[in-house]
């Protein structure tokens, strides 16, 4: 599969024509099933998660910027 800037999904060529698409927010949520929007046929994805996972939680993860609070 490759990555659709048009289609903000991930695309491989459907035998009837259209593209089976999945998003890098299914993958995110652990979905495995591109699916073809103009016919019934779907295929399963096989992804490593953690190429995923990671790219949220490098900027979740890290110290919480506190904002001092003055006391009266």
């Amino acid at each position: 599969m490759e990555w659709n800037n048009e289609l903000q999904a991930f695309a491989y060529p459907c035998p009837c024509g259209d593209l089976f698409q999945i998003t890098k927010d299914e993958l995110k949520l652990g979905e495995e099933i591109a699916r073809c929007p103009s016919c019934s046929l779907y295929i399963t994805v096989i992804y490593n998660i953690e190429d995923f996972s990671g790219e949220n939680s490098k900027t979740s993860i890290g110290p919480s910027k506190q904002q001092p609070v003055a006391v009266a």
